[in-house]
């Protein structure tokens, strides 16, 4: 990780998101407490938002201003010393944008992630041939050790589905996706196994989009909607493209995507059928 940059972690995203709420709650705004501070307001816009590094004194020094005492303020300034440390996939920091290093840390904070995937089997869910072929279809090819990082990075991730505190998972895939041959024979069908093992898990349900469903909601594209455990951490959205990733937590966006999943899972095949099918091409790729 290139020196001084700063990689958001499960503590600082947390923290970040404290110490606004903490602002809010007594009615100040960042420009208020920027000078109250002696900062330029770039600073705490940064902070709140977990773009740059916060010092356990200047978290002191904010819950004081917010009149945070007693052990919520100690719980804040544990979690300023937890924040510099590195999560697990720091170490894969060179092989994994920054602008998808916040979706592992919101999708390791999550409770509940539920979305539809128009084209492949989500990173979570991938095996590692399957991982392998796909990163082959990059116009430019990164070197070995990159995509070993990269696919170390899939299956790390992963762990959170069998966890003692699992995330939820509810997918609809269009057809295509268990449908075209990533890979080969082999690989496809290794993970289309290894699909029908996840969907047996009580923590995840997955919805096969036939064709034959016609036009849907969402032929615009894929989408993920993650839900947390804390009240009033707000639901978030996020759309992936080859060079970038959005977020939104605006209500009416979230809102939007909330009703199309609705429609999608209305209309997929229910998870019996689902997996039936899967079971079907599986014996068909053997």
């Amino acid at each position: 990780m290139p020196k001084g940059r700063h990689v958001p972690t499960v503590a600082s995203t947390r923290l970040a998101q404290e110490l606004r709420r903490k602002r809010e709650a007594i009615g100040l705004s960042q420009e208020a407490v920027a000078e109250e501070m002696g900062w330029a307001d770039s600073k705490l816009y940064r902070i709140e938002n977990d773009k740059s590094r916060v010092l356990v004194r200047d978290v002191k020094r904010l819950t004081t201003l917010y009149k945070v005492t007693g052990q919520e303020q100690e719980a804040l300034l544990e979690l300023a010393r937890l924040a510099r440390e590195p999560d697990w996939w720091h170490k894969y920091s060179g092989a994994i944008p920054e602008w998808f290093q916040v979706y592992v840390v919101l999708e390791s904070t999550a409770s509940d992630l539920f979305g539809y995937e128009a084209e492949l089997v989500p990173g979570i869910m991938q095996t590692e041939s399957y991982a392998r072929a796909i990163m082959s279809t990059a116009p430019t090819l990164d070197d070995d050790e990159e995509i070993e990082n990269k696919i170390s990075v899939r299956v790390n991730r992963q762990a959170r589905l069998s966890s003692d505190d699992p995330l939820n998972v509810w997918l609809v895939l269009n057809e295509a996706v268990i449908r075209r041959k990533v890979g080969g024979h082999q690989v496809m069908r290794e993970q289309i196994d290894h699909l029908v093992a996840l969907a047996e898990r009580r923590n995840i349900t997955l919805q096969v989009l036939p064709f034959d469903a016609g036009e849907h909601a969402a032929m615009h594209g894929s989408f993920q909607l993650l839900k947390f455990p804390k009240p009033g951490d707000p639901d978030k959205i996020y759309l992936e493209e080859q060079i970038g990733g959005l977020y939104t937590q605006k209500p009416d966006e979230v809102k939007r995507y909330t009703l199309m999943f609705d429609h999608l899972r209305a209309r997929a095949l229910g998870p019996g059928e689902t997996i039936e099918m899967m079971h079907n091409i599986a014996l068909q790729l053997a």
